[in-house]
């Protein structure tokens, strides 16, 4: 079995219960703040990456040390999964941008990325975290869409397996 671990920047509590529930989904992963990133995460098979979005789509604040980490790692033949959460109501021209960031440190340290989601299910104006159609990761809106999390998480998981 794959050795995967959840890394989670959370401000308000929300990121890190969503990173509660993907590990949980992931059956039984390793979940651990990203305050705690360091060069051991390199000796895990798949990391999964999550992070709010705050200002004008930026990273939470415990990510800015952790990028500069990452980026030295190298994560050839690792899987690195996305997932960001954000406010698309209030948020809406900047929604879930922090997870960009995240991903293109990832790929500088020679990741394989997966979990790119259709952004056509979501209701939001910009996101740096869009390319070609797909967001970098999960999208996930616990303020305005609640309801439609446990599902977006499953199918995720399923992908990213």
């Amino acid at each position: 079995m794959a050795k995967i671990c959840v890394y989670f920047g959370s401000t308000t509590g929300t990121c890190e219960d969503l990173a509660g529930r993907i590990a949980e989904a992931l059956g039984g992963a390793d979940v651990k703040n990203v305050t705690d990133f360091g060069a051991d995460a390199a000796d895990y098979d798949m990391l999964v990456l999550g992070t709010s979005t705050w200002g004008a789509g930026d990273l939470q604040d415990d990510w800015y040390s952790a990028i500069d980490v990452l980026k030295t790692l190298n994560l050839a033949g690792k899987k690195v999964a996305v997932f960001g959460c954000g406010d698309s109501a209030s948020y809406g021209d900047t929604f879930c941008g922090g997870m960009k960031a995240i991903y293109d440190a990832a790929k500088e340290a020679g990741a394989t990325l997966v979990g790119e989601v259709d952004a056509s299910d979501y209701n939001y104006e910009a996101s740096d975290a869009v390319v070609d159609g797909k967001f970098v990761g999960l999208a996930l809106d616990e303020a305005n869409e609640p309801d439609k999390t446990d599902d977006r998480i499953a199918a995720w998981v399923a992908a990213i397996k």
